[in-house]
């Protein structure tokens, strides 16, 4: 059964892939210890820039892949459709869409930030 023209099953790989992401983010959490107190597991903290680039770099996979498709299609390959290649393009450029998006906000509150008074 299809939700919204995504595939149910695509919806569970993308949670379980969360979930997996999720659980390697609680066993990696650094132990912090304070002058006389018990050793507590940190609150799991996440890099931000290890997560953007990481970001970064899919979307550059996603419109590499696109691009081989259109390409692929071209030379004529009869295991490449049209339909294929269509939805590619689009998801390439939604992940590019939201990029920008992204980094609009980050601009935008770094901007905030810069013009707070102190």
């Amino acid at each position: 059964m299809g939700i919204a023209g995504i595939d149910r099953s695509q919806i569970d790989a993308m949670v379980a892939q969360l979930r997996a992401a999720a659980a390697k983010m609680e066993h990696s959490s650094p132990v912090i210890t304070k002058p006389g107190a018990a050793a507590e597991p940190a609150a799991s903290k996440v890099n931000f820039a290890d997560a953007f680039k990481a970001s970064l770099d899919h979307v550059n996979q996603v419109q590499t892949d696109s691009q081989k498709l259109g390409e692929q299609f071209a030379m004529g390959d009869d295991k490449v459709s049209l339909a294929d290649v269509m939805i590619s393009m689009q998801k390439a450029s939604i992940s590019f869409q939201t990029t920008v998006q992204v980094r609009n906000k980050l601009v935008a509150s770094y901007n905030d930030i810069m013009n707070m008074q102190v």
